[in-house]
């Protein structure tokens, strides 16, 4: 598909081009109707129908206009917008699979140039305090009108370790609360706090930068689980070939992507926190834990001419959240369970959009009774905050079609043989862990145990017979004639046709073959032979 996006300007072209970018002209608030309109295409639209937005004619509540654009879903709305932003050659699990296992197996290390787009203009030290300026140039939208207890960006933070001098790039939550103040919403077990818990322990500051806007790849990325101590801008140039190009902060020692849009530059305090408030999360639910959250001073904003905010939709799935949330996590279970940890017999991972990363089935090829003990314990332990039911199934099951995984889990699983319990891992923002009034230590670690996890063997343990399908070979002959008919489009979900199992003795098989001839009298005189008196 060519070279990759030189920029969001880039991107939004292609996206338009392809038919999936929606311009709205008209005047629309940031505190009331951005979100809400953009929320309706995941409550009320196919996946396939979704389409960014790109708002042109922003104000706020108090009816000031902003010179910037907000944009929202532009980047994994569903899997054929996720697909055309990493450029893969179709918008196919299989493509997109391709493209990841190329980024995490050939990661490119970075490139530092003097000067980039992303610091056109600069605004730092007295000017972040003129009213309009700063961060008040940005239009964030409110995400949940009516319940949101403050405004926040969600992209991604690029944090440093004091030790190795590696970057983390991730996705967490920057939360406005003044001219200079950010609260940095990160959970306890994600990298970013490793890097910050290293600068507490030299008694500074910690340099960190928000990154707004910019090329697809970095929001994957970041989105990712990928391992400590990868850059997730080197993964970013894999998915290129070339080296991601940056710039350094000009009032912090980070390094930024050049292209980007906007960039937030500041430190993070290692001396005080200050409560949050209420917002929207993933789970679905709102958040109204307002534990102590580390304290942003921003010193500087810095920005492209002609700038564009994007908004990452969240909160409730489906959402650009949910979607790229799915798609990375799979895709970075594959290469670890495949490539890093070698099981044999890995043949693809699905995580489910709707559970938000508890829900993950795995298929394999199973080589004995130990193997899907194996790539279950690896998979619950790749992660302690991810995954609350892993599933292991053969390879006759559709995992990304929940109809063919509840089948599996109902016919090949006596529960006392084949599921496990295991605790040990963070329950993160699951509500299920803890009442919303339980102390901040009783919400990292429940119980002392902390929250918990389900293991599912669910593949045939021994030969079954037969699916009770019609054979492939009369279900293809079906489907040509279906389209003789000119009946509807099919979109046929696996199993569509019979296969065996492993038990299908020969006299039923020869009665299969009799029937097919007509000869279903003959099966009748044979089975009165074998008539019993009672």
């Amino acid at each position: 598909m060519g070279e990759y996006y030189k920029d969001l300007n880039d991107y939004l072209s292609a996206l338009e081009k392809a038919g999936k970018l929606f311009r709205v002209n008209k005047k629309v608030s940031k505190e009331s109707e951005i979100t809400p309109l953009a929320r309706l295409q995941y409550r009320g639209l196919p996946e396939k129908e979704r389409r960014g937005f790109l708002f042109e004619n922003v104000t706020d509540a108090k009816g000031r206009k902003y010179n910037i654009k907000v944009a929202t879903g532009i980047y994994a709305s569903s899997m054929e917008i996720y697909a055309l932003g990493l450029k893969s050659e179709a918008p196919t699990k299989e493509a997109i699979q391709k493209k990841w296992e190329n980024a995490l197996i050939h990661p490119v290390p970075t490139e530092h140039i003097d000067k980039g787009p992303v610091q056109d203009i600069v605004i730092e030290g007295n000017k972040l305090d003129v009213d309009g300026n700063g961060l008040e140039a940005l239009p964030v939208p409110v995400e949940l009108p009516g319940f949101s207890g403050q405004i926040r960006t969600s992209t991604q933070v690029i944090t440093k370790s004091p030790k190795t001098g590696i970057q983390n790039m991730g996705n967490y939550s920057a939360h406005v609360f003044g001219k200079r103040k950010l609260l940095w919403e990160i959970n306890r077990g994600n990298q970013g706090i490793i890097h910050w818990r290293e600068w507490k322990d030299l008694g500074k500051p910690m340099p960190a930068a928000v990154v707004v806007g910019g090329v697809p790849s970095y929001f994957y990325t970041a989105s990712a689980k990928i391992p400590y101590g990868v850059d997730e801008l080197t993964v970013a140039g894999g998915f290129s070939g070339e080296p991601v190009k940056t710039v350094r902060g000009k009032t912090v020692d980070i390094e930024v992507p050049a292209d980007a849009d906007i960039v937030i530059e500041g430190y993070i305090s290692t001396e005080y926190m200050e409560p949050g408030n209420a917002f929207g999360e993933y789970t679905g639910y709102m958040a109204t834990d307002v534990w102590l959250r580390p304290v942003f001073d921003v010193t500087a904003v810095t920005m492209r001419k002609n700038a564009t905010f994007v908004h990452i939709m969240s909160q409730f799935p489906p959402s650009e959240s949910s979607k790229v949330r799915q798609i990375s996590s799979e895709n970075v279970y594959y290469k670890f369970l495949k490539f890093d940890a070698k099981v044999p017999g890995i043949i693809d991972v699905a995580w489910h959009e709707m559970s938000q990363a508890q829900w993950c089935v795995i298929k394999i090829k199973k080589v004995n009774k130990a193997h899907p003990w194996q790539v279950l314990n690896l998979a619950a332990g790749y992660d302690s905050r991810w995954g609350k039911f892993f599933i292991v199934v053969d390879e006759d099951i559709d995992i990304r079609n929940i109809d063919s995984v509840i089948w599996a889990m109902s016919w090949r699983v006596q529960p006392a043989r084949d599921m496990r319990i295991i605790t040990g891992k963070m329950p993160g923002l699951d509500p299920s862990a803890y009442s919303p009034g339980a102390s901040h230590e009783e919400k990292e670690f429940p119980g002392g145990v902390g929250s918990s996890g389900v293991l599912i063997d669910a593949t045939i343990k021994y030969p079954y017979p037969p699916t009770s399908l019609p054979r492939k070979d009369f279900m293809e002959k079906a489907r040509d004639t279906w389209k003789e008919l000119g009946l509807p489009e099919l979109n046929l979900v696996e199993p569509w046709y019979g296969y065996e199992l492993g038990y299908w003795p020969d006299e039923f098989r020869q009665d299969a073959e009799d029937i097919l001839k007509g000869n279903h009298y003959e099966i009748g005189e044979r089975l009165s032979k074998l008539r019993e008196k009672v």
